[in-house]
């Protein structure tokens, strides 16, 4: 049998622009470090927060004017879509998407809203107007925690889509390529 290279159809395509790779890695690293530097080392906990917020704000303006995979209106979709995506998760029939499934899609907004509020309320702790207030230290460890649970969803969910669609997601955030398309998959968006 002929190798697919042969007949001109690509065995993978490349989805993942290079600093969509480099940002995903580097707020991996910058939120590890800001959470695990919470309390015994605060200055680094600091600028690892202050580096999470600059990346969330480069990932915001790609979002809107970077590459096709990249951008916002290539994977946010409609709360209709998103739910009828988990029920067909829920009985194994969820197509296969080449960039964000619509899961991965909110999970991506609720991420960047969730870390963004972290990084806010972080640096109000620092103001003069809210230095040592209890009430916004309680607020921001809460939204840190709500943070960790989302980051444990999304690590779920790439776990699952992996096993499901025969995809190793991860490797993929590395390289940028995921595998061609089938006619089945589904490639949405502008």
């Amino acid at each position: 049998m002929p190798d697919a290279r042969d007949l001109g159809h690509p065995r993978t395509v490349q989805v993942w622009d290079p600093l969509v790779r480099a940002f995903h890695w580097l707020l991996v690293t910058s939120v590890a470090t800001a959470w695990f530097s919470a309390h015994p080392w605060e200055a680094l906990h600091y600028w690892s927060g202050m580096a999470a917020a600059a990346l969330i704000t480069l990932r915001v303006v790609w979002g809107v004017v970077g590459t096709r995979y990249a951008r916002f209106s290539h994977f946010v979709r409609s709360p209709r879509t998103i739910l009828t995506y988990l029920k067909d998760i829920a009985t194994g029939r969820e197509a296969r998407h080449l960039g964000h499934n619509p899961a991965g899609g909110a999970m991506i907004v609720a991420l960047i809203i969730t870390l963004g509020a972290t990084a806010l309320t972080g640096w109000l702790l620092t103001t003069d107007a809210y230095w040592g207030v209890k009430w916004m230290q309680k607020l921001h460890d809460l939204i840190a925690h709500i943070l960790l649970a989302l980051v444990g969803l999304h690590l779920a969910g790439v776990l699952l889509a992996s096993v499901r669609h025969r995809e190793n997601l991860v490797a993929a955030m590395i390289g940028g390529r995921k595998r061609a398309p089938k006619p089945s998959d589904l490639d949405q968006g502008a």
